[in-house]
Formats: C-alpha cells, sequence, structure tokens
C-alpha cells in the first residue's frame, strides 16, 4: 500500500507534535537523578478507576476483590496498601490534557515537626503550615524532527519560599523581598510569619536532535536533595544540601546524549541563587552514565566566582553513585567537597559532605527509608569555625493512601559537635544533640 507524499507528511509532522507535548518530565522527579520518590504513577497493570480489575488482576499488587480487601474511593481497600493490598487508582490531574502544547499541574504540601534546626529548611516547629504551594507549566523540547522550543516556569507560596528566592543578592531584586514581611528573623520573631512567593524557574529550551539547552532560571544539577517536596524521599534535607550547596542558577546549560548509558552537561552560570541580575561568573557541568541495570553515577561541577558580594570564588565537586541491591533495595550515596576564598584569599567555605540513603520499596503504597549525613565545615563563612563535625540520621516511610496523595512520617536525630567539643549553632538553645519528629502530607494534581 502506498502513501502519499500529503499523508507522510502529516504522519511525521504529528510525531513532532506529539513527542513535543508528551516528552513532560514528571513534576516529581529532577531529571539529573536516578531515582524519583515522589512521582503519582498509574498501577502497572490492567487496572480500572479503583486500581484493580473485576477479577483481582495480580498486577494490581494482588489486592482488591482478589485479595483481602475491596479499593475504595481512594484506591486502597481495607489494607491501607500495608499488607500487599495496594491499589492505587489513576492519578486526578489540573488538566487532563495539554494547554496549547504545555503540561500544567503542581502539588500543595503541609508540613509539621516538632524542634527547629538552623540554617536549613522547616524552620517554624510546633505548627501546621503550609509549606509549599506549587504551580508549574512545562513544554519539553523535542528534537527529534529537527528544532524543538518549550521552556518552564514555577510558582511557590508557603513558609520555604523564603529560603528559594533569589537571596543570592541582597537588593530584593526578582523575587527575594517578596515576603509577608519586610523583615525575615530566624528563629521566627516579629511580625514576619514565616510565608512568602518565589519563582524558582523560569527558563526557555531549545533542542535539536540529542542536544538540548537551557536559557534563564533554573535548579542546578549538583546534590541529590531538592527543593522540591516531592522530589526527595525524606520532609526534612541535608544540611549539605542547604549549607554547601547552590539551589538555583541564571545563565544556560546544556544537555548531550552522548549515547543510551550517557549524558554530558556543560554551561555557563551567573554565581549561585540570584535571579537575572549577576551574581559571579562559573562553570556548571558534568555528566550522568549508566553502569549496568541496577547502577549509575552523576559528576557534576561547579567553578568560578560564586558570590559577588563577598568576593566568593571556589569549586564545589559532587559524586552520586545509586544501586540496586535488590528489586526493592536501593542504595545511593552522595558525596560533596566545597572549597571557596573571599576576596583577601582566605578560606571562606571548607566543607566535606556525606550522605547515605537506603530505600527499601515494600509495594507501590508503601516504602521504607534510611539517611545517614556527615558534615563537615569550617572557614570565615562558618563564623571562623576550624573542623566541625554535624551528624544526621533519619529514617522515615513513605506512604501514598492514593495516586495522588502521600504521607511521611519521619524522625531525625542530630548532633553537632566541633573539634572543642562546643557546639556550632546548627541546633537551636545552644544543643548538642536533639530527636526531632515530623511528618508531611503530599497532594499532587
Amino acid at each position: 500500500m502506498k502513501i502519499t507524499r500529503m499523508a507522510l507528511s502529516a504522519m511525521i509532522a504529528g510525531a513532532c507534535f506529539g513527542g513535543m507535548s508528551s516528552g513532560l518530565q514528571a513534576q516529581t522527579q529532577n531529571p539529573y537523578k536516578s531515582v524519583s520518590y515522589s512521582d503519582a504513577s498509574a498501577p502497572s497493570a490492567n487496572c480500572d478507576a479503583t486500581g484493580c480489575t473485576s477479577s483481582g488482576d495480580s498486577g494490581c499488587n494482588g489486592g482488591c476483590n482478589g485479595g483481602a480487601g475491596s479499593c475504595d474511593g481512594l484506591g486502597c481497600g481495607a489494607g491501607l496498601g500495608l499488607l500487599g493490598n495496594c491499589c492505587l487508582g489513576e492519578p486526578w490531574k489540573l488538566f487532563s490534557g495539554d494547554v496549547n502544547g504545555w503540561k500544567v499541574g503542581g502539588w500543595s504540601n503541609v508540613g509539621y515537626h516538632t524542634a527547629n534546626t538552623n540554617f536549613n529548611f522547616n524552620n517554624y516547629d510546633n505548627r501546621v503550615q503550609l509549606q509549599q504551594q506549587w504551580f508549574w507549566a512545562e513544554k519539553v523540547a523535542d528534537g527529534s524532527c529537527g528544532l524543538g522550543l518549550g521552556g518552564r516556569i514555577d510558582y511557590l507560596y508557603g513558609t520555604d519560599a523564603p529560603d528559594t528566592q533569589a537571596f543570592g543578592i541582597t537588593n530584593n531584586h526578582w523575587d527575594n523581598g517578596w515576603d509577608q514581611s519586610s523583615t525575615q528573623p530566624q528563629p521566627v520573631g516579629g511580625a514576619f510569619n514565616g510565608y512568602g512567593h518565589a519563582i524558582p524557574q523560569a527558563y526557555v529550551e531549545t533542542a535539536y536532535e540529542n542536544l538540548s539547552v537551557k536559557f534563564g532560571k533554573f535548579f542546578t544539577i549538583i546534590g541529590n536533595e531538592v527543593v522540591a517536596a516531592t522530589g526527595n524521599f525524606f520532609y526534612s534535607r541535608q544540611f549539605t544540601f542547604y549549607n554547601a550547596e547552590p539551589f538555583t542558577h541564571t545563565g544556560f546549560l546544556s544537555t548531550y546524549n552522548l549515547d543510551d548509558d550517557t549524558q554530558l552537561y556543560n554551561g555557563w552560570v551567573s554565581g549561585w541563587d540570584s535571579g537575572f541580575e549577576r551574581n559571579g561568573s562559573g562553570y556548571l557541568g558534568g555528566f550522568k552514565r549508566t553502569l549496568s541495570d541496577s547502577s549509575s553515577i552523576l559528576f557534576a561541577t561547579n567553578l568560578g566566582r560564586i558570590g559577588k558580594e563577598l568576593g566568593e570564588d571556589g569549586t564545589l565537586n559532587s559524586v552520586i553513585y545509586t544501586k540496586g541491591l535488590s528489586d526493592n533495595l536501593t542504595y545511593i550515596s552522595q558525596t560533596d567537597v566545597l572549597y571557596t576564598t573571599n576576596g583577601g584569599g582566605g578560606p571562606q567555605r571548607n566543607t566535606w559532605g556525606n550522605i547515605n540513603y537506603l530505600i527499601y520499596k515494600v509495594n507501590d503504597c508503601v516504602s521504607l527509608g534510611q539517611r545517614f549525613e556527615w558534615f563537615n565545615f569550617g572557614g570565615a563563612g562558618f563564623n571562623n569555625v576550624r573542623n566541625d563535625d554535624l551528624y544526621n540520621y533519619t529514617v522515615g516511610i513513605n506512604y501514598r493512601a492514593s495516586a495522588n496523595l502521600m504521607l511521611r512520617p519521619e524522625m531525625r536525630y542530630v548532633w553537632d559537635h566541633n573539634s572543642s567539643g562546643a557546639p556550632f549553632g546548627f541546633l537551636e538553645n545552644g544543643k548538642s544533640s536533639q530527636a526531632i519528629f515530623g511528618t508531611d502530607m503530599i497532594f499532587t494534581f
């Protein structure tokens, strides 16, 4: 059967358009990392709207009509997904399809914790708070049929927003002044109640064949944990993440797919955590390599001037190794090394962080995790502390009540001692150790 030239052209155009509209990175997954913890995916087999077929298909994790319970409106039966009966159902979406070629979504993140730690997220203890009300719109550039165009913008409101603004330059440019008060004491005090607004990402993207390039303000490729609550296993964050890594960059970043197993990253960025105002000049790059069916490695580096106001120059290197120890058990190791100097040549920050994770997936509803962090820091940027060791051990559960709803209870233990035995101040009231309970809820749409 012959295909006319017009029909062939229509097929090619349809393939290009389809690729541009359906190639969305899940809103809960950082594209540079190897593991996605919280993406709201549908069941893996022929499940109906409640998550199961009438015959209790084993692909729906063996539960529902053929197992211990039946699916309710949330997608789970009497076992609540804890005893093998896990029926997530189809996720509800804010928009069922594209909006002029763009995907639109977001999430609501409400949290609570019993104690604060300084110099980190989760600064407002013993109160239920909206930490992230997040909206995003994205069109991934697809270069498989020639030049592709796309972009992304993210908007955030909540108690996490002030920690996500363009604070790298203290002149209230971009979103840095979008708080509900002109002052931002830490810990909480005065009229500031902790809430604010932020636009952490706003970029355009071009793609051609195996190469894509972002231009604008975007999240860093460094580190395993991210600003978005949906991109992390735990409710709390690493101290390394908050104190020795950038959150965002402004500039450009290219991604080149060398082959099916290797991605190369190269770009220029204007320092750390600023909007569209120059805060330095440096190189951002690295690579991601799939080593086997169960392991991968990501190396990322940032060199140059990372802060204009302090005249801070330096180098940050990060390595993340991911290994599947079994079908259900995943090990992740991250090591960061940061060394910077100030204008006078002295050390501004000298840090080393090593973080190890073990994540065990019980089923599609329940995962168990533990994280151990050793953060060693010093320099003028830390009140001239020479050699302080901070330890952070966290155990937690991810419980997915439905395809849209995730609960993350955790218990975290923090020890803060420097070489002389006096705490630097990561814990409140001069404590050297503390146990902290926290939990949050994430509803994606």
